[in-house]
């Protein structure tokens, strides 16, 4: 039997569905509550959207004491989401600029579980312009030098091995329409960006905001030049 791509693509071919899950595109857990306000749909509504995802596994659902949480099924479905933003942007005007019109979200902002946006594009420029990767379009490896930076920066590359993500991998950024990295360096890059304190994550959204001397040390361990300045500090 060949796969239901009808199926799937009903599913998210839903206006308030495909809201719903873009909210969750972030990483971020939600309630029933919160994904109905983000569909601006009312709550009973919105859980039967939910029961739809999750029946057609494009959803989980975690139960928390009295609460339930939704969130994507997997990176499959975000790439799959993230794909589709790329291909819908596609279709617009080419005078109108591609991605999102806030520009926070535009600067750096969350693919799930990397670093995307302008921040995500410089950094893998820089990376592949230091000899840390090897950049093929839609393939991605890390040398040598790579292996050895990320060592020294207290990532475990042998732990990555066993699974079967990859280390590295390219993702095609919505708003920049270039490669940003994804795989499991791109979600170790942003797990410590985070722990230093360099940025956080806007609470309400998917946008990623760095602080001025965070935005520094970053430039500077990576070797990024030429980023803005229009963040704020916070």
């Amino acid at each position: 039997m060949e796969p239901n791509i009808s199926f799937i693509a009903s599913l998210i071919g839903d206006s308030a569905r495909s809201r719903m899950l873009m909210a969750l595109l972030g990483g971020k857990a939600l309630t029933a509550t919160e994904l109905a306000v983000e569909a601006d749909i009312t709550p009973q509504t919105a859980s039967s959207h939910l029961s739809k995802l999750v029946d057609g596994k494009l959803l989980v659902v975690r139960k928390q004491g009295r609460h339930k949480y939704f969130q994507l099924q997997g990176l499959a479905v975000a790439e799959l989401l993230e794909k589709l933003l790329n291909i819908t942007s596609s279709f617009e005007s080419p005078m109108k600029k591609t991605g999102p019109d806030d520009q926070g979200l535009r600067k750096a902002r969350v693919c799930y579980d990397h670093l995307a946006g302008e921040f995500g594009v410089a950094l893998y420029d820089a990376l592949a312009k230091g000899g840390y990767i090897i950049d093929k379009a839609s393939e991605t490896m890390l040398t040598e030098k790579g292996l050895m930076f990320f060592n020294e920066s207290g990532v475990n590359v042998d732990d990555f091995s066993k699974h079967k993500r990859p280390i590295c991998k390219s993702c095609l950024d919505w708003s920049e329409r270039r490669n940003h990295l994804a795989g499991l360096l791109g979600q170790w890059i942003l797990m410590d960006i985070f722990n230093r304190g360099w940025a956080t994550k806007n609470l309400d959204s998917r946008a990623i905001l760095f602080t001025r001397s965070g935005e520094k040390s970053f430039c500077n361990k990576y070797g990024i030049s030429g980023l803005s300045q229009s963040i704020k500090s916070t």
